[in-house]
């Protein structure tokens, strides 16, 4: 649902064709969230179908049809604005997953995949972190680095509290 109503958002701000709610699209979230143009014009006529965009009349100067928020798609991206996301919502932690299994299996080094784990985290925060210094794209893209590096130093945090219990557990 989040290209569905992240298109509408950029919509919102005028007309677009596809190729530029692609570009937008990535360019909000810091492109960690790369969208592939058939996603994107089949998104796009979803919300057609659905009555959320219209094309426009005519298309570009390059032949490339451009679309406009209808009445209903405003209402629908101002309902997904003023309705939190809940916890319950988003996917399952494949890793919340594995470590469960690891420990369950009993024949798994639980210590190993936490150090792999970790080591891999630590890496993907160095990388997000240079990314937030050279980022140039806005505000939107601050926010998207952010959120990630918190993600980032909460899983460190929680594979900290795994060991200490697995210490306590021996």
């Amino acid at each position: 649902m989040p290209v569905r109503h992240g298109l509408l958002a950029l919509l919102s701000g005028g007309p677009r064709h596809g190729y530029q709610l692609r570009l937008e699209f990535e360019a909000s979230t810091g492109a960690t969230w790369p969208l592939n143009i058939g996603q994107v014009y089949t998104t796009l006529s979803r919300l057609e179908r659905d009555g959320l965009v219209a094309p426009a009349a005519e298309s570009d100067e390059q032949g490339r049809v451009v679309y406009t928020i209808t009445d209903a798609g405003r209402e629908e991206m101002e309902r997904w604005f003023s309705t939190p996301v809940v916890q319950s919502d988003r996917p399952r932690d494949e890793l919340v997953v594995k470590l469960a299994m690891a420990v369950a299996a009993k024949e798994v080094d639980v210590s190993e995949v936490i150090h792999l784990q970790r080591t891999a985290t630590m890496r993907t925060l160095q990388q997000l972190t240079r990314a937030k210094r050279a980022a140039t794209e806005g505000v939107a893209q601050r926010l998207v680095l952010d959120s990630m590096i918190f993600q980032a130093e909460a899983e460190q945090r929680w594979l900290d509290h795994c060991e200490s219990v697995l210490k306590e557990e021996r």
